[in-house]
């Protein structure tokens, strides 16, 4: 049976979506081989920062479950069942290239280059030119376990989702990655426009990491309405003639006065003393009294 929902449910639930633009890269430099770390005399913790600071645009990785069909054991019945996690093939980060040293071009080239083995030099002492028509090259070893000299970036490879308030988030940590491709960049006489360099990451699967915190209790106040228009019309008659008693110095000294019509009102012991009676509803011998009591007799 459906149940009724409150707008203080729907506000609560759905006006405090997760936002695209609130995440972090990290890509380990310090743990990538050291054929790879020696481009322009070697990476120092700002190379490290300004990498992962320029990814400007990235994915959360996705994964899907192979399946099988199983027809016999039901009649009429075709069931598919789980055999294998499928991870996607790759993952595609877009970095902001700096114009001081390209660096996001040069580490990403830099690590295919190791890939391919076209920085190292042959086992037989001959020279390798690589502007030569005959030119060729070994691939490497991708390494695995504690083998660290291989091309692959075993862990350290990050994207973590968070939020402003930094209470939540996800961390996917891919193991064994490491570039496949570097897209065409254009460039053009036209109007200027940001270089970009998106490099394709191939990895074997990854590992999330979630960080939630407890909900806090959260009220919500309601909110005070406002007329659609603005009251213009006059005050009655008897309330603009309203009058309040106000503390004032008048023509008969200090005391308290009418704010409307001015006259001076007089204490209870006053009306007794000045005119012998309190109000309307006093009789003359409730009066004298009265102000016998007030006279001490």
């Amino acid at each position: 049976m459906p149940s009724a929902k409150t707008i203080a449910d729907l506000k609560t639930k759905f006006l405090k979506p997760a936002l695209t633009s609130q995440y972090e890269v990290t890509i380990p430099l310090g743990s990538l081989p050291e054929g790879i770390k020696s481009i322009g005399g070697g990476l120092s913790t700002l190379d490290q920062a300004d990498l992962n600071l320029s990814c400007m645009e990235t994915s959360l990785p996705g994964s899907s479950l192979a399946t099988f069909e199983v027809r016999n054991d039901y009649t009429g019945v075709t069931e598919r069942l789980a055999h294998r996690r499928m991870y996607d093939d790759r993952i595609d980060f877009t970095f902001l290239v700096d114009a001081e040293k390209y660096f996001a071009i040069r580490i990403f080239e830099k690590w295919m280059r190791y890939i391919a083995g076209e920085d190292t030099d042959r086992e037989d002492g001959e020279a390798r030119i690589t502007r030569d028509v005959s030119y060729h090259y070994r691939i490497r070893y991708p390494g695995t376990g504690a083998d660290r000299t291989g091309y692959r970036c075993l862990d350290g490879l990050k994207i973590t989702k968070f939020e402003k308030d930094m209470r939540n988030s996800l961390t996917y940590e891919f193991i064994g990655a490491y570039p496949i491709a570097i897209s065409s960049m254009p460039v053009s006489y036209e109007s200027s426009s940001l270089l970009k360099c998106t490099v394709s990451m191939s990895y074997l699967r990854y590992v999330m990491t979630e960080l939630i915190s407890p909900t806090p209790a959260t009220t919500i106040q309601p909110q005070a309405t406002k007329a659609d228009k603005e009251n213009t019309q006059e005050l009655p008659v008897a309330q603009q003639k309203a009058s309040d008693v106000i503390q004032n110095t008048g023509p008969e000294g200090e005391g308290l006065y009418d704010s409307a019509t001015g006259e001076r009102m007089l204490s209870t012991e006053q009306q007794i003393i000045e005119q012998g009676r309190v109000g309307d509803r006093v009789t003359p011998a409730l009066a004298a009294e009265l102000q016998a009591f007030a006279d001490g007799r």
